[in-house]
């Protein structure tokens, strides 16, 4: 028996990543403040007194002139967007999200919702003077330049994220890092000497805390006020809830061992949102990638090429986890002092398996592509993974290998 890899709270940026939620971007938050920066310009601006100056007639041309252009043109790009946007999520996995939750995005936007906030509070600020300061129109030439270069910028990142692989390395990019932070590799050597999921509870459970109301999806834990709610209370929570888990009315959240935390307290914690997010999950990128390679391998589109890139990703990723102390399917959150508080339950190496591999290596038998390709990663992972890791991959081989030998010799060799 083994302990699980320990987090301390408040130490590291990695602690930091585990503990902690992503703050939800705040859109409307972003708008509003750049709606409230252009009118202030707006207004102080034309009040200069000093300095060169030009003519109000025709700052007044040049605002409306740039005002509708920009705003014309930002239209006719976020049309093309949300065409960008539904291609991807019919030809990828509408579990997808990299561009729609890209904060360029919604930034861009705000950004020339100030730049024509900001045209139309200077022209009425303008009124019936004749001159005006210089200043007017250079801010308004120079937000307009902003406003360009930003749109151009997001219709490069739209136009890559219909590419495959740049959709795929950004999945295996975010899902190592994910895995990082969850299993960091220098922490593998205790974890190689045990069994699979091994982990030893704080003692018995003094009160078990049930979700009350209606279902939602845990998107992330915040454990920071969790951690100090059971240090208040000289207890461990234990959460039985997983990121990525729904909750239904009655469903057990955690069992709190030793004292006694408040309900609210472990409730709080739950953070719930409309989808699952890459920050806490680590089992989010093994399943996009097994989302993109299941429907390249449909009837409909039939395309087993993209499905064997997909294995090129989720190789790596398995590779990546055999490194670490991924045994573990649960980590440790210490408060300050280095006592145990939380103890979080994470995937375990037979889940990444699972959600990664074995739905494609189901229908890979009618792909010899495929096929082979799962053969070349099961033995590529098997080469690095640790003893304890091994027998699940070694089980999935001998049936890939059982497979191959009801082909033709020319079907078992890999082909481009």
């Amino acid at each position: 028996m083994s302990e699980p890899p320990l987090t301390t709270v408040g130490t590291g940026h990695s602690a930091e990543r585990v503990v902690r939620p992503r703050r939800a971007l705040r859109a409307g938050i972003t708008h509003a403040v750049a709606v409230g920066v252009a009118v202030v310009l707006g207004i102080l601006l034309p009040a200069i007194d000093g300095g060169s100056r030009v003519a109000a007639d025709r700052v007044v041309a040049v605002l409306n002139v740039l005002g509708v252009g920009v705003l014309s043109v930002t239209a006719l790009i976020f049309s093309l967007m949300f065409l960008v946007v539904q291609w991807a999520a019919g030809n990828f996995s509408h579990r997808l999200a990299l561009f729609r939750s890209d904060p360029l995005v919604w930034r861009v936007f705000a950004f020339v919702i100030g730049v024509l906030v900001y045209s139309v509070t200077a022209v009425l600020a303008i009124g019936s003077r004749d001159t005006v300061s210089v200043a007017v129109p250079i801010a308004a030439l120079v937000m307009a330049a902003v406003a360009f270069v930003l749109v151009r910028r997001l219709q490069l990142v739209a136009l890559r994220s219909i590419q495959l692989s740049h959709v795929l390395d950004e999945l295996r990019d975010r899902g190592l890092h994910v895995l990082d932070v969850y299993c960091p590799p220098g922490e593998a050597a205790g974890a190689r000497d045990s069994m699979p999921g091994a982990v030893r509870l704080p003692g018995t459970v003094t009160a078990s805390v049930l979700w009350r109301g209606t279902s939602v999806l845990v998107e992330q834990f915040n454990l920071v006020p969790l951690v100090a709610a059971a240090q208040r209370a000289g207890a461990t929570v234990v959460l039985r809830a997983k990121v990525g888990d729904v909750l239904y009315d009655g469903d057990a959240v955690a069992d709190v061992h030793h004292g006694t935390v408040p309900e609210a307290e472990v409730l709080k914690a739950v953070v719930a949102g409309p989808e699952r997010t890459f920050h806490q999950d680590p089992a989010l990128a093994f399943r996009l990638l097994s989302d993109i390679g299941l429907r390249a391998l449909s009837p409909a589109i039939n395309d087993p090429a993209t499905a064997v890139q997909a294995l090129d990703a989720v190789e790596d990723l398995l590779r990546h986890a055999a490194a670490g102390p991924i045994g573990q399917e649960t980590r440790a959150i210490a408060d300050a002092s280095g006592t145990v508080r939380v103890i979080l339950p994470v995937p375990g190496w037979d889940v990444l398996l699972r959600v990664g591999l074995d739905d494609i290596l189901v229908i890979a038998p009618a792909m010899p592509m495929v096929l082979t390709r799962c053969r070349r990663l099961l033995t590529g992972v098997l080469s690095v993974a640790p003893a304890p890791l091994r027998p699940p991959l070694e089980e999935r081989l001998a049936w890939t290998e059982q497979q191959l030998t009801t082909r033709p010799s020319f079907m078992r060799d890999e082909a481009g």
